[in-house]
């Protein structure tokens, strides 16, 4: 006799790995925060949908203007996923909903902001002969990238220009950083995390599910992506 109750359900459960900035604030934070709008203005959506990690490991209890650095960067619409580095018996966050850093993280390297003027001038495409693995961040500002093959879950193309994606996108692709809102984004199998032309974004549950799995072109319309088949 089988001891499964004939009514119960099974849990399904499943990974899923995300790649997560780390910002790491310096003093003084009026100079840093005022550094950061510059770069967040020279790389429109940058910060669109990414799990942000904020290190305090620089600050002191007693840094002049801590109490506001979260909210100023709740503001400015990063998501701050976690915080390491400091002290939540610090008076100064006393207000913060400090979230908890995820477990098991470990370092990928340094990622600069990508510099770009509104209107830019794109250079030679981007060519990547092989997958992207999960992890990885590719960061072409100047142009269109072209993947031959997948993008992983958990990895990352980001493109001034168009993303031309030849196999699965299963991780996050973000066209036209600087605003060059007529990019796209091209796959022949969406399965992605996030895709984002020129700050807007859309998630996995806010892609259009006819074309979930399929070839597939995104394109901004006014401020909608739009999806479409590639036939």
């Amino acid at each position: 006799m089988s001891g499964t109750h004939p009514n119960s359900s099974r849990i399904r459960m499943s990974g899923r790995s995300f790649l997560a900035l780390t910002l790491t604030p310096e003093t003084p934070l009026v100079d840093w925060l005022a550094a950061l709008d510059h770069q967040i203005q020279r790389a429109v959506g940058f910060f669109a949908g990414k799990p942000v990690i904020l290190d305090l490991s620089l600050m002191r209890a007693d840094t002049p203007d801590l109490p506001h650095l979260l909210p100023a960067l709740q503001e400015r619409g990063i998501r701050v996923l976690g915080i390491e580095g400091g002290d939540r018996s610090w008076p100064a966050v006393a207000d913060w909903a400090w979230p908890e850093s995820p477990m098991g993280g470990r370092a990928s390297g340094p990622v600069s902001i990508p510099e770009g003027e509104k209107t830019p001038t794109l250079a030679p495409t981007l060519v990547v002969e092989e997958s992207v693995r999960s992890g990885q961040h590719i960061i072409w500002p100047d142009g269109d990238v072209v993947i031959l093959g997948a993008v992983s879950s958990g990895a990352e193309v980001t493109a001034g220009g168009s993303v031309h994606i030849y196999g699965a996108l299963r991780g996050r692709a973000i066209a036209g950083i600087g605003g060059n809102a007529d990019s796209r984004i091209f796959t022949r199998n969406l399965a992605a995390e996030l895709v984002a032309i020129d700050g807007f974004y859309a998630t996995a549950e806010e892609m259009d599910a006819k074309c979930t799995g399929k070839p597939t072109q995104v394109m901004l319309t006014g401020e909608t992506l739009v999806f479409k088949p590639l036939l």
